[in-house]
């Protein structure tokens, strides 16, 4: 669903939804931020955005995000997330799993923050209420961003280039999926009760 919002409004919004929707992600509000990089980069690919454009604005948005979050974090601490993050999802159980993630993986976990939901919306936040130094989390998220743009803007250009054959493929596509995640969970089912037992 949030793929084909951002699908029909690209044409009117563009590049201003785009580095809105990146940014907000950023500081804790969910939005369909990858959706949207991959609908943009679609876009791009038929010749209706500028590529080059797609990218600078999402690694700039992307990082302008994670480090207005930072700050937050830094400026409000950790109570004051917890009161005013409820509005957008941001709860103390989630908070919680997130920086025991961080806590238990170590600061490079940043790199990769940014492919994991619910830490990419966060990490910021967290590592400003923890009071990381700043220059630390800016170097990890910089990098994190770097792979994160390129995967998702590629993904994007990519399926914009093939859109017949994607949806030829889609069904079967789809089934293969599902049926690599259901194998997936079985094993975690399996391993989970051998452990109990």
């Amino acid at each position: 669903m949030a793929g084909s919002w951002s699908m029909e409004h690209f044409e009117r919004y563009g590049y201003p939804a785009l580095a809105l929707l990146v940014l907000l992600e950023g500081v804790g509000i969910p939005t369909p931020a990858v959706s949207v990089v991959v609908a943009a980069s679609a876009l791009a690919a038929h010749g209706k955005l500028w590529l080059p454009a797609v990218v600078a604005i999402t690694f700039l948005a992307a990082v302008a995000g994670d480090n207005l979050g930072y700050l937050l974090g830094r400026r409000a601490g950790r109570p004051v997330i917890l009161r005013y993050g409820r509005r957008v999802g941001l709860t103390e159980p989630r908070l919680a799993r997130a920086e025991r993630f961080v806590a238990t993986r170590g600061i490079n976990i940043i790199v990769v923050a940014r492919f994991i939901d619910g830490l990419r919306q966060t990490n910021g936040l967290i590592a400003g209420a923890t009071a990381l130094p700043w220059l630390r989390y800016a170097i990890r998220d910089g990098i994190g961003a770097v792979l994160w743009t390129a995967l998702w803007v590629t993904v994007g250009a990519v399926a914009g280039n093939h859109l017949d054959v994607l949806r030829r493929f889609r069904i079967p596509a789809a089934g293969a999926v599902a049926a690599i995640a259901l194998f997936f969970l079985i094993r975690y089912l399996l391993r989970r009760r051998a452990r109990k037992s």
